[in-house]
């Protein structure tokens, strides 16, 4: 294709352009007219941009800026410093900066004025009360943020050294009040650590200064939540209780030493560790600039939200998200990525956290901004750029920027049970940084992949293992599938369920996703491309059973294929299977003639489903009335469907999920039909005959998918309960205002109906429905997690008259055995992933576990009630854990 400018020349130049061209220049004007900026606004946006060049020649001009404008606007001065303060979290010392610059009293002035009507002063006080609206809220990282600068503010003499003292403890208070959930008091944790590693250095000095104080309080609390992080921590380890990893830190616990190291010391190394352009100016006077005093404040309670609603066992059925004690898994040594054990270290990666995390609505924008980071740090913090000049001093750190930020992207990513952000952010975040600078984030991608496989073996979680495998197709469709493959050939000699062989299978499985199978075979070496256990043989499609004419039931499937094709109505089609049903009947020849017919039945649906997503959607409407017929109220029935299902797509074992949730949603099969086939088909092909049960990613997303279907729908019924019963009160309310009003002054509102006094839900049809749908769905999610856990006893501790028995659920639990790790088998491997998967059955749906722990504790662990096997002890030491009952 040309770029000559002639293609993009007006064919017609005749007059009938003319309006064109006015219009044109309307809409320019209009546009012009709507983005013209007060002088207010220019101000605002020149704090915000802060920096752009060099911030320490730009704030004594953006001060000057700020005291010359006419009229001076105070809010609008703070406005720009509170936005950018918590929406570029890097240039906070700065801003600290600029505000000691307007603290200082104008020539001319006397110490009483100065004292009473410092610009600065000004400012911090309408500061504030945007910093109170974050705390009313609840906004934990504007709180933080802001935060940040108040210590800066201290160190640099503008605010009270008491005063700020006094805001720490606050925060710390938090820590002491009774049944504080986790995800209050870690936040109100991270408040006093952070402003404390910042403001430190001066409040030690002071001898009102409550450091010690704050520094215990916090690690009371620290130490209360011990068995938490047992479930969260990014490695797993089944025989231990240690909650010190040697390639993760928890966030408090890190936090905790690098405060106890630096007062131990008086915090002399915190100055070294970020910006102070502050400490540049000549000191205050505190008799001619008196510091600020921070007002007292009061961390508000967490706002719980009571609908009233409860089970039919009088649980109560509200669901809180839980938080969790977050661990970041370190990819790279001391040497290479910050030590987030040092105040340096610890406050890089906060910051890269939070730009992360503010930037998530633009991703393009946060890649730029991190690999412009070292602008904002102390110099020689990261490696100048290749062909930048050698910094003029040696600092001791010189980490590498580019594996800094893939660390902290990637630790952000294996938070569990949940990462902070949806996976597809960090994963195209990281394909922004490598698309704008090649050179330097591509080896640090490759290093951080090569780190993670060799930490498979090692015990990495699973749910990590699955997340890794996502990340690694995705960014190797983004870069044309390009990879080393020849580096795991060695790993072929392992076992066939060793996590280095299954992470190998797992992605290949996503890459055939994103692309298609013959692209992604060409791509692997030989012995990989001639070995089925790393990538099957055969394209993913359907795989219609009675589609080879020598089939017994071919001419059976084919008369009900030719219904379907010309689109019979669905009366037509059971009318005609009911015939089949009789005539294979009377043959007596077959043992089990319903299981065949739904078998057949469902084939032919599918197969006319099988070209497109949109086919099988409208497959499965037009044809609900007969799904409904083959499917009963019986569970066999339901068996034979989700059976059926998975034979018709074993090559594409995406679309059996996918298949599944259809069924569920148009309630073919309920979400307990989907546990129980999980649990008694666990495995697939790799376990037949009498092999243990155990579970791999595949049934795990089956489940998942089952249980967030049965915890969504009693979501939806909650909320249009609470709508009704909201309605109805309101309407109760209107009818009691008009009863007490002047009859003759006020008209009732024709659409509303009179209510007595008494009226009750019973008296209002829509609401008795409501109410009953959703204790019905209740039961059905209660019903569905027992389902879940009395598979996982089946599959850990199985009752000593259970058909299959799992010897080695007991034996990779231990200390020993994980130390011979190397000798493993299948069988070993697949226990190991399958304790695994039930450690985060655990954690994900802790919520509703400790809501009905009563009824869930009593029904899935029946089978194993008064057992003292090893297994059957962490499995209820696993669900202590996750329902509260282990402290």
């Amino acid at each position: 294709m040309s770029y000559d400018r002639s293609h993009y020349d007006r064919p017609h130049r005749g007059g009938g352009n003319r309006r064109r061209y006015k219009d044109d220049y309307d809409a320019h004007d209009r546009r012009t007219r709507d983005s013209f900026e007060s002088p207010e606004q220019i101000l605002k946006n020149t704090i915000i941009k802060l920096g752009e060049v060099d911030p320490i020649q730009e704030l004594p001009r953006l001060a000057k800026q700020i005291r010359e404008q006419v009229p001076l606007s105070v809010p609008v001065i703070s406005e720009g410093i509170r936005i950018a303060v918590t929406e570029q979290p890097y240039k906070i010392p700065y801003y600290a900066a600029l505000l000691r610059l307007l603290h200082d009293p104008t020539e001319g002035e006397n110490a009483e004025s100065s004292t009473s009507s410092s610009l600065g002063k000004q400012v911090l006080e309408d500061f504030w009360k945007g910093f109170q609206g974050y705390l009313d809220k609840l906004a934990w990282r504007d709180v933080r943020l802001c935060i940040h600068f108040f210590a800066h503010l201290t160190v640099a003499q503008v605010i009270s050294i008491e005063s700020m003292s006094a805001l720490l403890q606050s925060f710390a208070a938090v820590l002491d009040e009774f049944g504080v959930s986790y995800g209050r008091g870690r936040n109100a944790a991270l408040c006093a650590i952070e402003g404390l590693i910042i403001s430190g250095a001066v409040m030690a000095k002071s001898s009102s200064s409550n450091t010690t104080e704050i520094i215990k309080t916090v690690q009371n609390y620290n130490d209360s939540i011990y068995a938490p992080k047992l479930l969260v921590q990014p490695a797993m380890s089944l025989f231990t209780e240690s909650r010190s990893l040697e390639n993760a830190d928890e966030v408090i616990d890190t936090g905790l030493f690098v405060l106890k190291a630096l007062d131990s010391f008086e915090f002399v190394e915190a100055s070294e560790s970020f910006p102070q352009p502050y400490l540049d100016f000549p000191d205050l006077d505190p008799t001619v600039s008196a510091p600020f005093e921070l007002p007292a404040i009061l961390v508000p309670p967490e706002v719980i939200e009571l609908d009233g609603l409860a089970t039919d066992a009088g649980e109560d059925a509200q669901v809180k998200k839980e938080d969790w004690p977050q661990y970041f898994f370190h990819l790279f040594d001391n040497e290479t990525t910050p030590d987030s054990a040092t105040p340096a270290g610890f406050l890089v990666r906060s910051q890269i956290l939070d730009t992360i995390d503010i930037f998530e609505i633009n991703r393009k924008e946060c890649a730029r901004l991190l690999l412009e980071y070292p602008k904002w740090c102390v110099p020689g913090t990261f490696k100048p750029k290749p062909g930048a000049p050698e910094p003029e001093f040696e600092s001791g750190k010189n980490w590498q920027l580019e594996s800094t930020v893939i660390e902290a992207i990637l630790g952000s990513l294996y938070l569990l049970p949940e990462s902070t952000h949806k996976t597809v952010y960090h994963i195209a975040l990281i394909t922004e940084l490598c698309k704008l600078s090649p050179s330097t984030v591509g080896p640090a991608v490759g290093k951080s992949i090569r780190r993670l496989y060799t930490a498979l073996g090692d015990g990495f979680d699973v749910e990590n293992a699955r997340r890794f495998a996502e990340w690694f197709a995705v960014h190797m469709s983004n870069f044309g599938f390009q990879w080393v493959w020849k580096e795991w050939l060695p790993d072929l000699e392992l076992s066939e369920q060793h996590p280095k062989r299954t992470f190998i299978r797992r992605a290949l499985e996503f890459e055939i996703r994103l692309s298609y199978h013959d692209r992604v075979l060409k791509t692997l070496p030989e012995p990989m491309q001639n070995d089925t256990t790393v990538i099957s043989d055969q394209t993913p499609g359907p795989a219609f059973e009675y589609e080879d004419p020598t089939h017994p039931h071919y001419d059976t499937a084919q008369s009900i294929l030719s219904l379907l094709r010309g689109r019979s109505k669905a009366n037509e089609v059971l009318s005609h299977i009911e015939s089949l049903k009789t005539t294979l009947e009377s043959s007596g020849t077959h043992l089990h003639v319903d299981n065949t017919i739904r078998s057949i039945s469902i084939h032919c649906l599918l197969s006319i489903g099988s070209r497109s997503f949109s086919h099988l959607l409208n497959a499965i409407e037009r044809y609900l009335p007969l799904l409904r017929g083959l499917a009963g109220t019986d569970a066999e029935s339901k068996q034979d469907i989700l059976s059926a299902v998975a034979s018709f797509w074993h090559l594409n074992r995406q679309m059996v999920n996918i298949v599944f949730d259809k069924l569920m949603q148009y309630q073919i099969v309920d979400p307990t039909d989907v546990v129980g086939w999980t649990f008694e088909n666990v495995g697939g092909d790799a376990h037949s005959g009498m092999r243990p049960m155990s579970l791999s990613a595949f049934e795990w997303d089956l489940l998942k998918g089952a249980l967030d279907k049965a915890n969504g729908r009693v979501m939806v019924a909650r909320r249009k309960v609470a709508a009704l019963r909201k309605e109805h009160d309101d309407s109760v309310a209107r009818v009691k205002a008009s009863v007490g009003a002047d009859v003759g002054s006020i008209e009732m509102d024709a659409d509303v109906k009179p209510f007595k006094q008494d009226d009750s839900a019973s008296e209002n049809p829509q609401l008795t429905v409501a109410l009953k749908a959703f204790a019905s769905l209740t039961r059905e999610q209660k019903g569905a997690l027992a389902r879940t856990i009395e598979g996982f006893v089946s599959c850990l501790a199985p009752c000593p008259s259970a058909g299959r028995q799992n010897p080695y659920a007991e034996t990779v639990i231990t200390e020993q055995a994980w130390e011979v790790r190397a000798t493993w088998g299948a069988d070993e491997w697949n226990t190991w992933e399958t304790w695994g998967w039930y450690r985060h059955f655990c954690r994900t749906y802790s919520p509703y576990l400790r809501n009905y722990q009563e009824t869930l504790g009593t029904v899935g662990f029946a089978k194993i009630e008064g057992s003292t096997s090893p297994a059957a002890k962490l499995m209820k030491k696993t669900w202590g854990m996750a329902t509260g009952q282990e402290s």
